[in-house]
């Protein structure tokens, strides 16, 4: 009998099986691990400080995307084609660290949810906005 394969949802209709999101985490692990350890020969590396937010990883486990971000700052576009040149090095690491058939090819991508939230709670705190999220008192 044919186990049934589930899968859960993650943003939106994309749906991921829970392996997929099992490798995911452990590779966002590892590459965080390794920018906080740091090493790189890249001198745009060296002293970046860099956060993993999140790992999508295709269903085949081929691919791999990683969503990064710097602490405390806004200029991770200027980090991505550093990183790009860093993906053979890091698809290395995940290669000893994991014990996959396969290791996925990295990709990396800047993640803007943080840039996003900072500016509708912005939106939230203008005046008239403001207002007209206060309760009314009747009369």
């Amino acid at each position: 009998m044919k186990r049934a394969r589930r899968s859960v949802a993650v943003n939106g209709p994309a749906t991921q099986s829970q392996r997929q999101l099992r490798v995911a985490e452990e590779i966002r692990h590892v590459l965080a691990a390794r920018f906080q350890r740091g090493g790189f020969r890249d001198p745009a590396l060296q002293d970046a400080q860099i956060t993993v937010t999140e790992v999508r990883i295709s269903p085949d486990l081929r691919n791999a995307t990683a969503f990064v971000a710097r602490l405390g700052r806004s200029d991770i576009d200027a980090l991505m084609p550093a990183l790009s040149r860093a993906a053979a090095f890091l698809r290395g690491d995940l290669a000893r660290s994991l014990g996959l058939r396969v290791v996925p090819d990295l990709s990396f991508q800047p993640d803007t949810t943080l840039d996003q939230a900072m500016h509708i709670e912005a939106l939230l705190h203008r005046p008239e906005v403001a207002r007209d999220l206060s309760p009314t008192k009747p009369e």
